[in-house]
């Protein structure tokens, strides 16, 4: 009887801890020797939150050299569970996908539920010639938008733009360095955009009463941050940094208890350093 009721008021008490998320994006150093990331964020203290969100193009040639992946893995800690890594193209255009597989323990596409949070991490270089992985991956965000139904939020995380033509956004290339007009989620047809056979997935987990966010880390040199809603109430932002701007952004999502929806703002990187 002590440890039933010992362990019931251990689960509330969890449900009741807040949580803390960092997403950063476009985050590599342009102006140093080596492979790094940008200097501030080897200044942070990332023990402050309790999750990692990494929206690609981590370092200028990620998967170039394997003691890259160490270093980033010895700031970001790729291999918790509550670290997410979204590739971007130069996170994965040299190959050696094997070495995130080997250091996270995970495929480079992937879902992950925890404090009423469901997360799908994309792998948009993905390209027909990966069909099985497109076809996976794809498989992923279909059968979880079919079945969820205990999280408050479902984050999807993706570094590349592909949300053109979705209702109430403009295109992608007014805001971000990539806008992948052609990509296409599965191997199905030319015509699977994110906009024809997402998108529509992602509204009837909205209408089920379910916050959904799309967060891409491939900002930074135009905009420094991207927020918008579109039509149907899904939420779709962004942010990246470029040259050490004191205006590049990080996003801070919080989270009170398990049964709050989870809630997003934009911080400056320097103004966190400052905070220290």
């Amino acid at each position: 009887m002590f440890i039933l009721m010992y362990f019931s008021m251990y689960l509330l008490l969890a449900q009741n801890e807040s949580k803390k998320y960092i997403f950063i994006g476009h985050c590599y150093q342009t102006n140093t020797v080596g492979y790094k990331v940008d200097y501030r964020l080897e200044q942070l203290d990332f023990s402050e939150f309790d999750g990692i969100w990494l929206g690609g193009d981590v370092c200028i040639e990620t998967m170039l050299d394997y003691s890259t992946m160490l270093y980033i893995d010895s700031l970001f800690d790729i291999g918790n569970p509550e670290t997410h890594w979204s590739l971007g193209n130069h996170d994965a255009r040299r190959g050696n996908w094997e070495w995130y597989e080997q250091l996270t323990g995970r495929k480079t596409y992937y879902t992950y539920s925890n404090f009423g949070i469901t997360r799908i991490v994309m792998n948009t270089n993905l390209v027909p010639t990966n069909c099985m992985d497109m076809e996976g991956q794809f498989d992923i965000i279909k059968n979880v938008c079919d079945t969820i139904s205990v999280s408050q939020d479902l984050v999807l995380l993706m570094h590349h733009g592909l949300w053109r033509d979705i209702p109430d956004l403009p295109p992608p290339a007014t805001y971000a360095q990539s806008d992948l007009v052609y990509w296409n989620a599965n191997c199905d047809s030319v015509n699977t955009q994110f906009v024809d056979v997402i998108y529509p997935k992602l509204v009837k987990v909205k209408n089920r009463g379910i916050n959904v966010t799309c967060i891409m880390g491939d900002l930074g040199s135009q905009l420094k941050m991207f927020d918008m809603y579109s039509i149907d109430s899904i939420r779709f932002m962004g942010c990246g940094f470029h040259d050490n701007d004191p205006n590049d952004r990080v996003i801070i999502a919080e989270k009170e208890a398990i049964e709050d929806p989870l809630k997003f703002n934009f911080h400056r990187i320097d103004s966190l350093i400052m905070a220290r």
